[in-house]
């Protein structure tokens, strides 16, 4: 028997490589994004509308509230899965497809950032504190995860997703006890590098550049002459400008468009690819932009903006992707999770703690201070220097139940409706 016993131990080791054992809670070397595909396949359907219209800031979690929440907990089960395996997230997506690719994903994984705000209320409010840290460090890891192809979109999406969890994290931080607080923030430490603007740079060269370069030479090769091929490229550019979101315009529009391109351009296929050749320069100035300091980035960004806007080639001028704005969100999530943890090293130490944390455009403490809400001590505000979003940046920690009000963005301090 104890034979036996060596022998099926052995087959199983060899079998499934030692990749899953109790101590471990299971595989850690799976594919995340097959678990995420997974629990996007059992979310409920359709979205619960108690949950998804209703605003739940200063409001309580009525009976159906609950009964709709739970219908997320498998698909955070799985969520919480992905964020323990220790491979790289692969989404399986071919880039190669250029602004023809499908990104279903996105709206799947906002949507549970979206539910995953709430549950860590609902959670905290049952007592259940390690369940609403680890939700919320689930979806992070999603957000992160999400953002890791470098497709522009898929980054501002995986920002937009740590917006959102920082935000619940600030609302609901009395509730939170110190520990889990700090539980949370080592959690962040651990958790996958965000993909980065400057990484989008070079994954839009290729999956717009490259693309439409290699599509446009195909149709030469496979076409009877210039004519044909510059009916095939026009029909080609109307796909693009109306896959470019502009859904306000007219086929007929979206073809006259694509003509003026081309025309434009020197009116012959050749003259298309010299144009797209003159963007290469252009893709590895904006990508060094992406690299530098806020300081340094904001006249640089206004002086390659104004270059495109000015640019001769009206391919450049149309499609050149517009940069600033997904750089200066990048510049306002880090500070957000700088003063996640400037909270943290606050509530621990005191000023002291608040001094270990710098800003990370200006490397200087936040500006900390009471906040009142109708004449009510509520919480600590941190305010940075940095004005990406046209505002300076700020959070509001609350410390005090009572009526909500915003806890960041331009409304910040002011009452929820």
């Amino acid at each position: 028997m104890k034979f036996c016993f060596i022998v099926l131990s052995v087959f199983l080791t060899l079998a499934f490589g030692g990749r899953a054992s109790a101590s471990s809670g299971g595989a850690t070397n799976l594919n995340p994004a097959l678990l995420y595909w997974q629990a996007f396949s059992i979310l409920p359907s359709p979205e619960p509308d108690h949950l998804a219209t209703n605003e739940w800031r200063g409001r309580v979690l009525d009976a159906e509230f609950a009964r709709q929440i739970v219908g997320y907990d498998s698909a955070f089960k799985l969520l919480r899965q992905a964020a323990r395996q220790q491979v790289p997230c692969d989404w399986g997506l071919d880039l190669q497809q250029g602004p023809e690719l499908v990104l279903p994903h996105l709206p799947k994984a906002k949507r549970l950032a979206k539910t995953a705000s709430l549950r860590v209320r609902w959670h905290l409010e049952q007592g259940r504190v390690d369940e609403a840290r680890d939700d919320w460090l689930a979806a992070l890891t999603l957000g992160r995860h999400v953002s890791a192809d470098g497709i522009l979109i898929d980054v501002l999406v995986g920002v937009a997703i740590e917006r959102i969890l920082t935000s619940a994290m600030a609302e609901n931080w009395f509730r939170f006890p110190p520990g889990t607080r700090q539980q949370i923030v080592d959690g962040l430490a651990r958790a996958p590098a965000r993909g980065t603007m400057a990484l989008s740079v070079r994954v839009e060269r290729a999956t717009f550049h490259t693309w439409l370069k290699d599509r446009i030479q195909e149709i030469q090769r496979n076409s009877g002459g210039e004519p044909e091929a510059r009916e095939k490229v026009i029909t080609l550019l109307s796909a693009i400008v109306t896959n470019g979101g502009e859904t306000s315009l007219s086929t007929e529009e979206c073809r006259a468009k694509a003509m003026g391109i081309l025309k434009n351009g020197g009116g012959t296929t050749d003259g298309l690819l010299k144009g797209l050749a003159e963007m290469n320069p252009l893709y590895d100035e904006v990508q060094e932009l992406m690299k530098t300091r806020y300081a340094d980035f904001l006249p640089g960004i206004d002086r390659f903006d104004t270059k495109i806007a000015q640019h001769p080639q009206p391919l450049v001028r149309e499609f050149f992707p517009a940069f600033k704005q997904a750089r200066l969100r990048e510049f306002s999530i880090e500070t957000t999770l700088s003063m996640l943890r400037a909270a943290v090293a606050y509530q621990q130490a005191g000023e002291t703690g608040l001094r270990t944390v710098l800003e990370p455009c200006f490397a200087e403490p936040f500006r900390l201070s009471r906040f009142e809400f109708n004449g009510v001590d509520r919480g600590i505000q941190l305010r940075s220097q940095m004005t990406a979003n046209g505002w300076p940046e700020t959070m509001i920690f609350v410390e005090k139940d009572g009526p909500a009000f915003h806890v960041s963005g331009n409304k910040v301090g002011q009452a929820v409706p």
